[in-house]
């Protein structure tokens, strides 16, 4: 579901050189370059954060609105065959329908996840919720691939196609970067089991309260 997205948006980046320059007043030369290794290591390690090969994210957080936290139980089973991460999961869930399993867009997509007609088998439902959670999934996960685990990335595809991923984001279209604008905080919150989002009420004082409302 696209929205409005301020023009500040939040960078999730930690700066590990200025870590890198404070611990070398401290400490001997030999110790920086152990300590600096670490840092870029773990700093990489994070960018490159890839639910799909997570085992660590057994259930969801408590921050999804009550329409989608309905789905718990479906959406942990959902992302487990697809192999992701359910908060993930409920993320993409959460600003497409707000837990809507009939939600339709004004391009077509149905469902739960938003999926467009050609991503469904001749004579499949596209609002029965485990065919539509089946398609819009794996697709996911299929973005996923295709952004190296990159959630953001994965957000641009699932919202703008697989293509939009090998482009920069300045080249993104207005609605997918605030598409990954919003999903990307929310996600972030709901990986590290926060209890609240602030990118969340952000999202729903934005227009996502209507769905939500459509959906309860």
């Amino acid at each position: 579901m696209p929205l409005y997205a301020p023009d500040n948006e939040e960078t999730a980046a930690s700066s590990t050189e200025e870590r890198g320059c404070f611990f070398g007043f401290l400490l001997p030369p030999l110790m920086v370059l152990l300590i600096g290794g670490f840092l870029a290591a773990f700093s990489w390690n994070a960018a490159r954060y890839s639910p799909a090969a997570s085992t660590q994210t057994k259930s969801l957080a408590l921050l999804f609105t009550p329409e989608v936290l309905r789905w718990s139980a479906q959406l942990e089973i959902w992302a487990a065959n697809a192999e992701i991460d359910p908060n993930l999961a409920a993320t993409v869930m959460q600003i497409e329908s707000c837990g809507n399993p009939l939600a339709r867009s004004h391009a077509g997509a149905a469902g739960l996840f938003q999926v467009m007609p050609y991503h469904f088998l001749p004579g499949e439902n596209p609002f029965a919720p485990e065919t539509n959670a089946l398609r819009g999934l794996n697709y996911l996960k299929k973005c996923l691939d295709a952004a190296g685990g990159e959630v953001r990335l994965a957000l641009a595809g699932y919202n703008g196609g697989i293509s939009v991923i090998s482009r920069a984001p300045a080249l993104w279209s207005e609605e997918t970067r605030r598409y990954v604008y919003w999903g990307t905080g929310i996600y972030e919150d709901a990986r590290q089991n926060r209890s609240d989002s602030a990118r969340l009420r952000e999202w729903l004082s934005a227009g996502g309260a209507s769905l939500c409302a459509s959906a309860h």
